[in-house]
């Protein structure tokens, strides 16, 4: 399959399944309705208790009284703050729990369009996919969020030796030391997009084949490495489709500018803007799934062709079936041959 026939047939997935779409708008609103109940309450009461006006936060006077002793605060103020750190960490969890659920269930809603050219979405397939996948996803989200950090540290660990390079390059000469700077730069930018690719092409090669083979997080992991080195190809699909969607981003980003310039009648079209450029964003989202699963179902699970029948060209004697009764010995003639 090629490039432009995995990226059409991942529009036409996301066409027919467009309720996916939906699904997520309203997870981002009731994940804002969710931020107001659990973190906004415990904020304002601690606002309150701490002594801010909050008609005043303008000026951000009475902030930076607040902030001009955090030691002081923290002693005196320090189960409120506690309630408030536990209630963030609490929105955290939730949101990652309910964004991990229906990405599991439009993950198999995708996946069973494929499987079954003529599967639609329902509530009781997505909900369904949800539940068969959400454990599985939740554990290999776990050990792509440790490669995420391992990476972090390892490219960290680089910029350091980098800049040590630098500065001691910067002793000896300035020319040198821009040199060193520029050069080991490029390199360590190289290298980090290369890594940050590698291990999202990774995570979604995964789930492919976590939604495919049912496999566990670490035989996700296992199975797209050995997918990965067996299709090069793979790779470079994921890297056009991630360059797309930064570039509709982008794209997005800069058209909302215009709305800033507009005093109040901008304030109020921008957010049916920034709302229907997240439905889009959501979209492009959908569609890179769709075509990353669709790429792998074709390359991983090619349909064989049938086998040609080939005519003798001399007639075969029937052969006979195995439900026919094969005709009993004769009894007479072997015992006329055991006595002679």
């Amino acid at each position: 399959m090629t490039y432009i026939e995995a990226i059409k047939d991942g529009v036409r997935l996301v066409n027919r399944n467009w309720q996916l779409v939906l699904i997520q708008l309203s997870m981002v609103f009731v994940s804002s309705i969710g931020f107001f109940i659990i973190v906004g309450i415990p904020l304002a009461i601690a606002f309150i208790i701490f002594g801010i006006d909050l008609t005043e936060l303008a000026n951000m006077k009475d902030l930076f009284r607040v902030l001009r002793e955090p030691s002081d605060i923290l002693s005196k103020y320090l189960g409120i703050f506690l309630i408030i750190l536990s209630s963030f960490l609490l929105y955290i969890t939730l949101v990652a729990l309910l964004g991990i659920y229906v990405f599991g269930g439009a993950i198999g809603v995708i996946g069973n369009s494929i499987r079954e050219r003529s599967s639609r979405f329902t509530a009781h397939l997505f909900f369904g996919e949800a539940k068969k996948l959400f454990l599985r996803l939740l554990g290999f989200t776990s050990v792509i969020g440790v490669l995420f950090i391992i990476a972090a540290f390892l490219l960290g660990v680089l910029g350091g030796g980098i800049a040590a390079l630098v500065s001691f390059a910067q002793s000896q000469d300035s020319t040198l030391a821009l040199f060193f700077g520029t050069f080991f730069s490029l390199i360590l930018i190289a290298i980090a997009v290369v890594l940050i690719l590698g291990i999202l092409s990774l995570t979604l090669y995964g789930i492919a084949s976590l939604s495919f083979k049912r496999t566990g997080p670490l035989d996700s992991i296992k199975a797209a490495i050995h997918y990965m080195l067996g299709h090069p190809d793979a790779f470079w699909l994921y890297a056009i489709l991630f360059a797309g969607y930064l570039l509709a981003s982008f794209f997005l980003i800069l058209l909302s500018y215009p709305f800033t310039l507009i005093p109040i009648i901008g304030a109020i079209l921008s957010f049916p803007y920034q709302l229907i450029s997240y439905a889009f964003e959501t979209y492009l989202g959908l569609m890179i799934i769709a075509t990353i699963l669709t790429y792998y179902s074709s390359t991983e699970f090619p349909v064989r062709p049938l086998e040609p029948v080939i005519e003798s060209s001399t007639p075969q004697p029937p052969q006979p079936s195995e439900d026919e009764e094969k005709p009993a010995p004769d009894i007479d003639a072997n015992n006329t041959a055991q006595d002679a």
